[in-house]
This record gives structure tokens, sequence and C-alpha cells, in this order.
């Protein structure tokens, strides 16, 4: 019952991520798994009406019989995730549940990345995999997809977050390399198959990269970056956020020295991710 609740709830339209969590966290408190359409609005302060009652019995039961799905009331939800302020109730995946309770690094950066970008990541790729990081990035474009590419090259695990149901390859480019991951590594989503991309959904998305990891590495980013977001995402969750500086000529990697002068970790060689970790640890 609580997990046909959650996902339920999670599917429900008309509440957005914060009501959601007020009701989860008053239904755990009560151990109080039924609610009705107008108790749910009243719980998550919406004035909208919400599509609560449109989710039959037979509905759930085909999501259920044709998803792969963990629920935040499970033993194999990612225990980092559980303390982002939203973290997803529901997580759709197709892959390797264990790579979730490993160590994980995520990389990011920018969709248009130089061939710069793709020499970084080639040169620091082999120490991160050698040291046991599963790598997590989005899937998109550019350094996403040269991560996911380095990692899996390097004989290493990674995981993919997708801002759509996992039938669905956005951008299409990807579409190998993410059936690659469902059926050697990892791919992630809060959405039901089906799910076309929108624009509200990567942010989204990138919450969950970053709430799964415990270091973010930002690559060639502009002031104006969806990577941006990932990086403050993280500072926000007291992650680590590594930096690598770039040009000062083409504005490739200006919000990437933004965050350098704003305190993030710069970084020219893998030591210096590693060197901050063992520091962590010695004060953990």
């Amino acid at each position: 019952m609580k997990n046909k609740f959650l996902l339920r709830l999670s599917l429900t339209k008309g509440i957005g991520v914060i009501g959601k969590q007020r009701i989860y966290q008053f239904a755990k408190r009560n151990q109080r798994w039924q609610f009705e359409s107008l108790e749910l609005r009243l719980l998550s302060h919406s004035t909208k009406p919400n599509d609560w009652n449109d989710w039959s019995e037979d509905r759930l039961q085909e999501i259920i019989h044709t998803h792969d799905f963990i629920t935040i009331e499970d033993a194999d939800y990612p225990e980092a995730l559980r303390y982002v302020p939203t973290p997803p109730l529901v997580l759709f995946y197709k892959g390797n549940l264990n790579l979730l309770k490993r160590e994980m690094l995520a990389v990011v950066g920018a969709r248009e990345a130089t061939n710069y970008g793709y020499q970084v990541l080639q040169a620091l790729m082999p120490d991160l995999t050698k040291r046991g990081f599963v790598i997590v990035s989005g899937l998109a474009k550019g350094i996403d997809s040269f991560a996911h590419q380095f990692a899996i090259s390097n004989q290493g695990k990674t995981v993919g977050v997708v801002g759509t149901g996992l039938d669905i390859c956005y951008p299409k480019s990807s579409g190998n390399l993410q059936i690659e991951l469902s059926q050697h590594h990892l791919v992630l989503s809060e959405y039901p198959n089906g799910t076309t991309p929108a624009k509200f959904h990567f942010p989204m998305r990138n919450r969950i990269i970053a709430g799964l990891s415990s270091g973010v590495l930002v690559l060639e980013a502009k002031k104006r970056s969806g990577s941006l977001i990932t990086a403050q995402q993280a500072l926000d969750y007291g992650k680590e956020v590594f930096v690598v500086p770039g040009s000062i000529l083409d504005g490739h990697s200006s919000g990437c020295h933004q965050l350098i002068q704003d305190g993030a970790n710069c970084v020219e060689k893998t030591q210096d991710i590693f060197d901050s970790y063992d520091l962590l640890k010695k004060f953990h």
C-alpha cells in the first residue's frame, strides 16, 4: 500500500515537488497511506485542482507491471538522495541498481563542448575510474556524453539521469549510449514511460545528479548554463564542487571561472579531486 501510494502521488499532476514532499512527510509521520483529493490540496497548500482521482487501480497496476522502480521508502533507494530538500518519491530505472551503493562523482558541462573539454575528460577519466568512482551525468550531448563514454572505455561504471521517460532517448544522438547504459550500467528517471522532454524537467533532473553524487566536476560551463544550476545545487546540498579552468579568450569557461572565484575547488589534475576527498574522510 505504501509504495502504491508513493507511486500514485509522484504521478499526480497539479501538486508541485514541495507539496508532494509535505504530503509524504505527513503520511510517514502518521503512517497513513490513504487520502482524498481535497486532503492532498490542503496538505500541499495548493489552490490548484489535482488529478489524484484519475489514477484508477488499473492505471496504477499497468505502470507497476511495465516499469522497474524504487520508492523513497525502499532500502535500495540511494541514501545520499534522501537528504536533498525535495527528493524524488519514485525513481524508475533500467540496469544495475547496485551501482547506487558506490561512491559517485557527477560530471557536467557544455553541450557545445570543444576539443579541449574532450581532451580534459580523456586525461582525467582513467584515474577517476581506477579510484572506483561511478560517473553520473545527464546523457546530454557534449560533456555529459563524453563523461559516460570515457567511463565505459576505461572499464568504469556510469549512471545516466534523464528528464524523460526511460523509453525515450533525448537527444536522439544519445540513443545508443542510453541503451548501453540501460543494459550494462544504470539509467534513472522520475518520469514514467511516454514522458516527453519539457524545459522544467531538466533542472529537476539536475537536482538528482547533484543529490546522488558526493561531488560535482564542472567543465566548460558558460555564465548562463544548466551546469551552474547543478553546481549550485551541489553546494546547497553540502557537496564538493570541482572545476576545470579553461581559456579566458573564448568565454566557454566563464561560468567555471566564476565558480572558482566563489570558492569551488580548481582542478588541474585528478590528484586535486582525490586530495579533497581524502581531507573530507580524515575529518569525518
